[in-house]
């Protein structure tokens, strides 16, 4: 069969504090350059070549999305807008050797979609690895694992996921990636946002020390800056190492754009001076679907629903696009109903998802922290950091602004929603916040542990992005040995809370009960970190409630 993917061509676009560090200007003429810099060496009539790797996402029970780069020329990098049209072959297998072929097909790539490519391949089986290829002029590409969901109507014993967020290039090396490739276990992978950054070299946190260079250098503002950042990342080995091993399921959050972004701008936008926000949204829009095997969902964002057997299902939300502008101060906006964080139509298509599913497990896919949070009584050395990681005003309101704390009368309407239904077994698998948390998510705060929970929140920490002891400039773990307990004390619905170290989680499910086992690495600058396990937490069917586990799976 034969296919021509257009999905990553023409698509619509949709319809936070400024910059905490003066731009770099000489850094960044230093280390500027062309994203081919990056790329192996190759000599003008050299064959194509598949420079970032091939992907897989957005496993279905009867299909999967097949993605790939091609670069058909030395001179068409990514972002170049160079290059001629190139036919692209796929093929699909049940064999890593790919001699059983269940499907194939081409599609042609050109330079209208920054030579990527994608097919919706169809007709699979669940519940099944599968190994696929990409060809073209006589090159092929790695050969890959994906695999296919469950059967909508099957009972499935267990699903794992491994689960990550908040990569910047510039502050390590992503060996998350690369330890989670290493296990042989995933039905799939979850990325809860911030897959790329879009700030200039030297302009977002890195402990005062460049890892590796940013392409381009400058903050992204254009289609060819996105497509170029884009492509700096998926030279990762580590991260082509995990697409090539599981399929991945991908939401964006506010990086993918700008800092703090709303429907509206940016806090790290500056309209006029960085073109208008409308544009520059709509590039990224544009790289995003380009460059990530995610099909573009509900009105061309990325709130979406997969569903893996009578387990679970998975509802993915995109928190940039419809909300309001964040407030400055905690005076009673954030409690303004007419403010929104996930706009009416994504809310109501949530609260009747939730109400509507019939399996054991409700998972929301989250990009920032719903659980409310009181900062308590810290010092103010520590004060301001945090402040910088959660979005507060430094001058120590406790207040989430960026979270859902700042848009509080959406999730009462969805924390009462889920009460009135008795919908149970929700659990919100949340990123952003540069820290590891296991949350119960109470209806009222203040009350809690008398009142309910209506539901728990697994959050995990970041790839490489600064955490609360790279602001401060302390060991790991000096700071979350003082603010762990404050945070606790403050906030009686947190279990835990790791401010301080960098790692990945992996989601395990069973119908007995949900459960987050959290890895650490031993450090982010170096590309041989090693990985070690720090806690589990799980929530049982039926409780609302998190608790501890000495267990990992």
């Amino acid at each position: 069969m034969t296919s021509r993917d257009r999905a990553s061509q023409g698509l619509h676009p949709l319809a936070p504090r400024r910059r905490t560090v003066v731009k770099a200007a000489a850094a960044t003429a230093v280390l500027a350059g062309p994203l081919a810099a990056a790329l192996p060496a190759r000599a003008a009539d050299e064959a194509p070549a598949f420079l970032h790797g091939v992907a897989s996402g957005d496993p279905l029970p009867d299909g999967i999305l097949l993605w790939t780069r091609v670069t058909p020329t030395a001179a068409a990098t990514p972002g170049s807008g160079t290059g001629p049209d190139l036919e692209v072959e796929w093929v699909i297998a049940l064999d890593k050797s790919l001699t059983t072929v269940v499907a194939k097909g081409s599609v042609t790539a050109t330079a209208a979609s920054d030579h990527t490519v994608k097919a919706d391949v169809r007709g699979l089986q669940p519940a099944t690895d599968y190994w696929f290829r990409f060809s073209a002029g006589g090159t092929d590409s790695p050969v890959a694992r994906t695999r296919t969901a469950p059967a909508v109507d099957a009972a499935v014993p267990g699903l794992r996921f491994g689960v990550v967020s908040c990569a910047n290039w510039e502050a390590g090396h992503f060996s998350a990636y690369r330890h989670l490739a290493a296990r042989s276990d995933l039905d799939a992978w979850l990325h809860l946002g911030d897959y790329i950054y879009e700030y200039g070299t030297g302009q977002y946190g890195t402990r005062d020390t460049v890892v590796r260079p940013h392409a381009p250098a400058h903050e992204i503002l254009t289609l060819a800056d996105y497509r170029t950042r884009h492509g700096r990342y998926k030279t990762d080995p580590d991260l082509q190492a995990l697409h090539h091993k599981a399929p991945v399921v991908a939401i964006w959050d506010d990086h993918e754009f700008a800092n703090d972004a709303w429907s509206g701008g940016a806090e790290n936008h500056t309209e006029g001076a960085e073109g208008t926000w409308t544009a520059r949204q709509a590039a990224a829009r544009q790289a995003y679907f380009e460059w990530m095997p995610v099909r573009p969902a509900i009105a061309g964002t990325t709130y979406r629903r997969l569903r893996f057997g009578k387990l679970a299902d998975l509802s993915l939300l995109d928190l940039r696009s419809f909300r309001s502008q964040q407030v400055k101060t905690g005076n009673g906006g954030v409690d303004d109903p007419d403010r929104t964080l996930t706009g009416r139509a994504q809310l109501d298509w949530l609260k009747a998802g939730l109400q509507s599913s019939d399996t054991t497990w409700r998972l929301v896919g989250n990009s920032v922290m719903i659980s409310p949070f009181a900062i308590g009584s810290l010092t103010a050395d520590l004060l301001k950091p945090l402040a910088e990681l959660l979005g507060l005003p430094k001058e120590g309101l406790a207040l989430n602004t960026d979270q859902w704390d700042g848009y509080t009368d959406d999730r009462r309407e969805l924390l009462a929603h889920l009460r009135a239904h008795a919908i149970r077994n929700t659990v919100f698998l949340t990123g952003d916040i540069h820290m590891a948390w296991a949350n119960d998510v109470p209806v009222d705060a203040g009350t809690y542990p008398l009142s309910a929970s209506a539901a728990t929140e697994f959050v995990v920490t970041s790839v490489t992005s600064d955490n609360l002891d790279d602001l401060v400039k302390v060991p790991e773990g000096t700071v979350s040995a003082v603010a762990a307990p404050l945070i606790r004390a403050a906030n009686r619905h947190v279990h835990w809370v790791d401010t301080d170290r960098h790692g990945y989680g992996v989601l395990d499910i069973t119908a007995a009960r949900a459960q987050m086992d959290y890895y650490v690495l031993s450090d982010r600058t170096r590309p041989d970190a090693t990985s070690s396990w720090a806690r589990s937490y799980r929530t049982r069917s039926g409780t609302q409630k998190v608790e501890r586990t000495y267990d990992p799976v």
